[in-house]
């Protein structure tokens, strides 16, 4: 029998314009800068992940497949995707490097998408499904968003029956986040939903405690505030936790697997945040079930996350930021009233479109006047 080592590999570069600038209080992107990065099997098996650069074009895709066949297609071709997949390593010197282009969470996805399809398991199920559904929440990645289109894109999300609601804060002037609250409650119809504020480290302590009374105060519960201040602050992330009990302190966005350790042994969050790289968000998951803390998933590219949102117990929530890049699968996960659920193909499920890889590949870098609008993909009811 044939073994089923990895034995090729594919990029393609894809550039265009976002539907609206996408950000929070720190940063902000309008254009979308993205690599499929396909693995290929000896019978003919392709897993797939995506690479995302949010604030600056990719380079060539000449240079792209250059640079992924110098650094790291030798240590995956011949190799079994099992074996990539649970294989543990030691991060010690030389091998500790940043890539010319951050393949990593690209190649942890199409690994096991690989992985799963040989085992003729959906991925969820193989990582040990507890559930076949998670609650969604409407995230807008909404802070340069005019008062409109923000009014707008949650009462979209209340019509479609999402389970919560996410906004961004930190401007500095606090009556704006204020103002934002106050126009997410009538653009939902204050329908009782958790609310969630993300002040992507903005604050300091102080500030915090001072806004959420401030929000308490106009009538406005936080189920969560997400890194209020910044990500290493662990003993200010632990009084915030003593200080404001009746609003949870979700942490852990921009920690690696090492720092989401000590986050939890410093019992500084009350939710650890997770996204995308199967291994470290179930070995994440793991540290977090020993200390008794929940796993919440943020967002994950196509939202990706769903699967291991599916197998780690005690998860509630899974972000949606309507990103507007289900165009480039054939078909993306299902989500329907509040809820989204794996795909039941063997692996991830997530196939690259083959009008995306015809029409829309980019092997240039373009000026961002010249690029193209990302085709409009109307998610069904």
């Amino acid at each position: 029998m044939k073994a089923n080592r990895i034995a090729d590999y594919r990029v393609t570069r894809l550039q265009f314009r976002r539907d609206r600038k996408v950000g929070d209080s720190q940063v902000g992107a309008t254009q979308a800068n993205i690599v499929a990065l396909e693995l290929i099997d000896e019978v003919g098996r392709v897993g797939l992940g995506f690479v995302q650069v949010l604030f600056q074009p990719l380079l060539p895709e000449a240079t792209i497949a250059w640079a992924f066949g110098q650094e790291v297609f030798p240590m995956l071709v011949g190799q079994e995707a099992g074996a990539l997949a649970l294989r543990v390593g030691r991060p010690r010197g030389g091998n500790v490097r940043k890539m010319l282009v951050p393949f990593e969470e690209a190649i942890q996805h199409a690994v096991w998408d690989l992985f799963a399809q040989s085992s003729g398991l959906p991925l969820w199920k193989l990582l040990g499904a507890q559930r076949d559904s998670v609650p969604v929440y409407a995230s807008g990645l909404d802070f340069h968003l005019s008062d409109h289109d923000f009014t707008e894109l949650f009462g979209r999300a209340a019509q479609a029956g999402y389970r919560g609601y996410k906004i961004k804060v930190g401007h500095p002037e606090i009556e704006r986040d204020l103002h934002r609250l106050d126009l997410l409650k009538k653009a939902t119809g204050d329908d009782g939903r958790p609310v969630m504020i993300d002040a992507n480290e903005a604050w300091t302590a102080a500030e915090t405690r001072a806004a959420l009374a401030l929000f308490e105060r106009a009538g406005h519960r936080i189920y969560w505030i997400e890194d209020p201040i910044p990500r290493d602050d662990f003993d200010g992330l632990r009084r915030l936790r003593l200080a404001c009990p009746d609003t949870r302190v979700n942490s852990g966005e921009y920690l690696d697997l090492s720092g989401k350790r000590k986050l939890l042994q410093a019992e500084a969050c009350d939710m650890l945040n997770v996204h995308g790289q199967v291994s470290d968000v179930m070995r994440a998951g793991w540290l977090a079930g020993e200390h008794n803390v929940e796993v919440t998933f943020g967002n994950s590219f196509l939202e990706i996350g769903v699967n291991m949102a599916l197998a780690l117990p005690g998860v509630r929530w899974l972000e949606y930021s309507f990103q507007n890049f289900e165009h480039l699968v054939e078909e993306p996960y299902a989500i329907r009233d509040g809820l989204i659920h794996g795909h039941d193909r063997p692996g991830h499920g997530l196939r690259l479109s083959e009008a995306v890889r015809t029409r829309c590949r980019t092997p240039e870098p373009l000026d961002e006047a010249a690029l193209p609008p990302a085709p409009r993909w109307e998610r069904p009811a």
